[in-house]
């Protein structure tokens, strides 16, 4: 198998020296397979692999007269190489290279895309772990309802990342794919054998069916699934905005030494890279649904989506990892507050016990719409007059009949929701 790309930054993989070498790699590995099957000399092959290189500024040089890059790169070659580049890009036609060529920058930028997710993924389990009985208000549209804990928010989030690596690995499965099969995909011109050369030396499985293109709805799933990833860093995101909101405050972005919050204002401490991924989220989803755009191209192949991918996806694969970089910063550097957590779960006065009640009042023989009914006047009591929900419910006639006083204490036990903590995280795989 050819080697990849020796240098590891995702840009390295989309920068222009990079893009050639992998058309070159294609038009080699092609000359390799036909010279198996007596087309091309072995002298001739020998020298091509010996002499075949070219220069950036030599093809852009080119094609300000061709206004065609493949024709462009195939010429500075064929200066290098002298009369045995009569055999260089035998029966192919200029998608074979690109689409081809295109697959191993795109698989590799997955590689990439998939190194970060695992990370992000050990940074979560670690959270989840350490804030694992850290107990929080849980909040349903937006409103206190029972307890969680802090580390089973990372253990869901954790599992989320899962699939983002499941489902990144299936769409990059679907990307390693190459293509040797001519003007329109019929092999008039070129022997089946040299794609499956090509693709085996290369890594890449050859398309079953193509035309002058592999089919763009591959790049449509692939650009969808870097949409999805990048919206689920944004719902994490979202959540610790909300987390660091002052009448929350629960956690918050790492705050460095001599970092400025506003310009205006001394005291602003804000969640300015979450808000930076969660923007960014929004242009992720504008490429997933331009590459769905491109899936549509006329009969055999036209040129609409080819100056679109030129933008869509070295940027949305760059995109995707810069902000996984900075979300992994956020969550490994995240200040949580236990104590605030704490602090918030008691401003209701006890109200997040009502299910226990509740379901303590259905125990003892009150029927559900009976035993809600009187919960539900409590806490409506509670609400307005900013009560304390356990004193309004001992001072209930309708309670005291079904429970004693240290029934009722043990309805407002909040460790109670934390018992099957541990069951979950096992679940998940986390411990």
């Amino acid at each position: 198998m050819i080697p990849r790309y020796t240098l590891p930054e995702m840009g390295a993989i989309w920068s222009e020296q990079s893009k050639f070498e992998s058309w070159l790699k294609v038009e080699i590995a092609a000359c390799e397979a036909w010279a198996r099957l007596g087309r091309i000399p072995p002298k001739d092959l020998a020298v091509i692999k010996k002499k075949a290189k070219f220069s950036v500024k030599r093809i852009e040089a080119i094609e300000r007269k061709t206004n065609h890059d493949l024709i462009s790169f195939l010429t500075s070659v064929a200066e290098n190489v002298g009369p045995s580049s009569r055999f260089i890009h035998l029966g192919l036609t200029s998608t074979d290279v690109v689409d081809t060529a295109q697959a191993l920058q795109l698989t590799d930028a997955s590689d990439l895309i998939l190194a970060q997710l695992k990370k992000l993924r050990e940074v979560l389990k670690r959270q989840a772990k350490k804030h694992r009985y850290s107990m929080m208000i849980g909040r349903t549209h937006g409103v206190h309802a029972e307890p969680v804990t802090f580390g089973l928010k990372m253990a869901l989030w954790y599992d989320e990342v899962g699939r983002q690596v499941d489902r990144l690995n299936q769409a990059r499965e679907q990307m390693a794919v190459g293509m040797i099969s001519g003007a329109v995909g019929t092999f008039a011109n070129i022997d089946p054998r040299v794609e499956k050369h090509v693709c085996q030396l290369l890594g890449l499985k050859p398309a079953p069916v193509s035309t002058q293109t592999l089919q763009r709805d591959r790049h449509a799933y692939f650009l969808s699934v870097l949409a999805v990833i990048a919206s689920s860093l944004e719902k994490f995101a979202t959540e610790i905005r909300n987390l660091q909101r002052t009448e929350i405050l629960e956690a918050e972005e790492f705050f460095a030494e001599g970092q400025k919050g506003s310009s205006a204002m001394p005291h602003k401490r804000n969640p300015l890279t979450a808000e930076r991924v969660a923007g960014l989220a929004r242009v992720m989803r504008g490429y997933a649904l331009t590459a769905q755009e491109n899936v549509a191209l006329w009969h055999e192949r036209d040129i609409t989506h080819s100056s679109a991918e030129r933008i869509i996806l070295p940027d949305a694969t760059i995109l995707l990892h810069y902000m996984l970089a900075k979300f992994i910063n956020v969550m490994e550097k995240l200040n949580v507050y236990p104590e605030r957590m704490k602090r918030n779960i008691q401003l209701t006065r006890g109200l997040v016990s009502s299910q226990q009640v509740l379901l303590a009042l259905v125990k003892r023989g009150y029927t559900r719409e009976q035993a809600y009914a009187i919960v539900q006047r409590n806490a409506l009591n509670a609400w307005k007059n900013e009560a304390n929900f356990r004193q309004l419910l001992e001072a209930d006639p309708d309670v005291a009949k079904a429970l004693t006083p240290a029934e009722i204490e043990e309805c407002f036990n909040l460790s109670y929701h934390m018992k099957n903590v541990n069951y979950i995280l096992k679940r998940a795989g986390i411990l």
